[in-house]
């Protein structure tokens, strides 16, 4: 899997506040062009550990050269977190992470999570939306917006 971003167990101090920031000064929605950002992947709970892999795409009708996607948790995750370039931490329980380029009715690069929480859990709900969409309107949120049940089985739930 090129282009994977794995996540581990690790987030350098000050993360939060630089996305946070980067976010609120990147754009509004609905300034650009359209394009309509989507996101399939699945997520696995075992253990104290959750794992998240997710493709971005756009089916247009413009390509945008950037976007972020966040992850959310209905579990706290362990205070380290090891992120790779491209993801921060932001909150207790939110991971986000830029898409890269995200082509006309194409792909943007694969995004692995490899999450630690906090406490051992028997479900964990994580829902996945778009945080930032490059400046573009988005009229089809029903392909953005995730919401996943993963049980702590190991199993993959597809979204």
């Amino acid at each position: 899997m090129a282009g994977l971003l794995a996540l581990g167990m690790g987030t350098p101090a000050g993360a939060s506040a630089s996305v946070s920031a980067w976010a609120s000064t990147s754009g509004a929605a609905g300034a650009g062009p359209e394009a309509d950002v989507a996101y399939h992947g699945r997520v696995y709970l075992s253990g104290e550990q959750l794992r998240i892999w997710l493709v971005p795409e756009n089916d247009g009708p413009a390509a945008l050269p950037n976007a972020t996607v966040r992850v959310r948790l209905s579990a706290d995750l362990a205070d380290r977190q090891e992120l790779a370039g491209g993801c921060a931490r932001a909150g207790l329980r939110e991971v986000v992470c830029e898409t890269g380029p995200l082509p006309l009715h194409g792909r943007g690069r694969h995004i692995g999570l490899a999450l630690g929480l906090r406490e051992r859990a028997s479900e964990v709900v994580v829902r996945v939306d778009t945080w930032w969409n490059g400046g573009a309107t988005d009229r089809n949120h029903t392909n953005n917006e995730h919401v996943v049940l993963a049980l702590a089985t190991g199993d993959g739930y597809a979204f």
